[in-house]
């Protein structure tokens, strides 16, 4: 029964992961219309390549099998890749997008959106992780450099020998790309225990922020999105 029940647990999954698939690749064609024919073109190559020489060797059905194996790998890899690319480039320059990517960074990594944000739709994010507080921008770099002192100049009241990161996402010169956050944010040195992590976040948390007094969308936020009149700026 427990086979049975295991077997059609994996059924009913595999049509969810093709949905998903299908989805994924319609919504990467929309940036990117030749991500089909070069994911074809990978597989075939590969799988092309290792015939061959099978051929030359002698082994043509081992290595064909190899071939394809592999082939699918490559295609898999491939796509991943320029449905990530895809994705980026849609989300690149909307207000909110940083946070997006915060939010879906892994595990060690608390993150709160938007703790400031201007009527200009500048936004300052904080992530908490063992490489200590990380404050991360985006908008206007001129705009963004005051909200940053302000914010590390609040921070140093509540947590003392945290180090504190400040990222200004973008494509301009000392800034970094959409793309590259996640790396980024990754390489940062470890120099924190779980305790201390957790330690620094409740104290932040207790300072207060943007979110506590204006519910904001997860994820990007609507480009017509405008702080209310009687909001509180920061």
């Amino acid at each position: 029964m427990a086979r049975k029940e295991q077997a059609a647990a994996a059924a009913d999954a595999n049509p969810g992961r093709l949905k998903q698939i299908a989805l994924t690749y319609k919504m990467t064609r929309r940036a990117d219309s030749k991500v089909g024919l070069v994911v074809a073109g990978v597989g075939i190559v590969t799988f092309g390549v290792f015939l061959a020489i099978g051929f030359l060797i002698g082994y043509p059905v081992y290595l064909g099998i190899l071939g394809f194996l592999l082939a699918f790998l490559a295609m898999a890899i491939v796509f991943g890749r320029r449905a990530e690319r895809a994705a980026f480039g849609q989300m690149e320059g909307q207000p909110g997008a940083a946070a997006a990517v915060l939010q879906n960074i892994g595990r060690g990594w608390s993150t709160t959106p938007a703790i400031a944000m201007n009527r200009s739709q500048d936004v300052v994010h904080r992530a908490v992780g063992k490489a200590g507080v990380v404050l991360v921008a985006e908008g206007n770099p001129n705009r963004l450099k005051s909200m940053l002192a302000a914010e590390k100049k609040k921070m140093a009241r509540v947590v003392v020998d945290v180090p504190v990161h400040d990222i200004i996402v973008g494509n301009g010169e000392g800034q970094v790309p959409l793309k590259k956050l996640r790396t980024t944010m990754i390489k940062l040195p470890r120099v924190l225990s779980g305790p201390q992590v957790t330690q620094a976040n409740d104290r932040l948390r207790a300072m207060g922020d943007l979110m506590s007094n204006m519910p904001l969308p997860k994820g990007p936020m609507p480009k017509g999105m405008r702080m209310p009149r009687g909001g509180k700026m920061r």
